[in-house]
């Protein structure tokens, strides 16, 4: 019996340590910076960097032509963020410690127009300055952001601590076994 609780109480703890691995979504706008008199409210997406946006390229005014949203569970997904005119074609090439490996591709209609290498860190955005467009600048955005199912998920299933996790199930499960 007290081998049977111990073997139990290894498995428990085990299963605390064990993490699960968190997904991460990717947020890709391509966005047209620009100034003018009455600049509109800053796209929820780029709030969180709104001041340096202005800071590092000049423009007060920040608008979301074209996005997607993607959950990176290998690293190695691909996927489109596409407006009118413009589309930004990202190739993830796996993760690393820092972020993402990825090949970009902006596209014009059907002409590249840049390609490139990237690392897109888990911790800042991306941000690569485009052509010209009209009176502004074409940015393109990519963001790392927590799955935040994924997150939900390892919250409820790991504990802050592991080893007070793994000693409750122990006593619980003693609990049950003894009256």
């Amino acid at each position: 019996m007290l081998r049977l609780l111990l073997i139990a109480a290894v498995v428990m703890l085990a299963v605390g340590l064990v993490s699960a691995d968190a997904a991460h979504a990717v947020w890709s706008g391509l966005v047209i910076a620009e100034n003018v008199p009455q600049p509109a409210a800053i796209p929820p997406e780029l709030t969180k960097f709104e001041q340096t946006l202005k800071d590092l390229f000049g423009y007060n005014q920040f608008e979301v032509i074209g996005q997607s949203n993607k959950t990176l569970k290998t690293g190695e997904e691909d996927w489109l963020a596409s407006s009118k005119y413009f589309s930004l074609q990202c190739d993830a090439r796996g993760e690393n410690d820092a972020g993402y490996s990825l090949n970009l591709k902006l596209y014009k209609e059907k002409d590249v127009l840049l390609e490139t290498d990237a690392n897109l860190s888990k911790s800042s955005p991306l941000v690569i300055k485009g052509p010209q467009v009209g009176n502004g600048q074409l940015l393109l955005v990519l963001v790392v952001k927590e799955d935040e199912l994924a997150t939900h998920r390892r919250r409820r299933a790991q504990p802050a601590n592991p080893i007070t996790a793994g000693w409750n199930h122990l006593r619980r499960a003693i609990h049950r076994i003894l009256p």
